[in-house]
């Protein structure tokens, strides 16, 4: 082995050790989302009461989150409520020139949060999520009926995620 080749050879070396022990060094430096410097994370998002939400979304919503913030089934006292409000849109971007109909639509749903101590006082996080989900239509009344629903419900699953996230942040890096 030459003289250059051994080089090489040891700086890639070192650059892989280098490499471990900077990962080594920061491994400590991040906490998992869900597993909070005193653990108590999971119990607070069970200790939110959720009030209920107009209209089908709001159900549909208010059931996701229920199985997100508590899927254990317990019924801890509230700590804290979440109050939700709904609004929902139906656009149709695609038209088929022959028919003179909307061949796919798209439910984009807006849902505003506030989370609040139980007791009342100033909001510990607030804040507007969206999500949008596109279906096709077609020119059997109940299909397009059905797919609409879909489409809520997806949005209403992926809307559960983005509060959770949001009001999971909000309660681990609370003082």
């Amino acid at each position: 082995m030459s003289w250059f080749n051994r080089r090489i050879a040891l700086s890639r070396s070192l650059k892989a050790v280098a490499a471990l022990g900077l990962s080594i060094s920061l491994a400590g430096c991040f906490t998992p989302l869900y597993g909070s410097m005193n653990g108590h994370l999971s119990s607070e998002l069970q200790a939110i009461a959720i009030d209920p939400a107009p209209e089908l979304l709001g159900h549909y919503v208010v059931d996701e989150l229920i199985t997100d913030l508590n899927g254990t089934g317990s019924s801890p006292a509230p700590k804290y409520r979440l109050a939700l409000t709904t609004k929902e849109r139906v656009q149709s971007a695609l038209i088929d020139t022959v028919t003179r109909r909307a061949s796919a639509a798209t439910v984009v749903t807006d849902i505003n949060y506030v989370l609040t101590p139980a007791g009342g006082g100033k909001p510990i996080t607030q804040g507007t999520v969206t999500s949008a989900a596109t279906y096709n239509r077609s020119e059997q009344r109940f299909a397009n009926i059905r797919a609409a629903r879909d489409a809520e419900i997806r949005n209403a699953k992926v809307i559960a995620d983005q509060i959770t996230i949001r009001l999971s942040t909000a309660l681990a890096t609370r003082s």
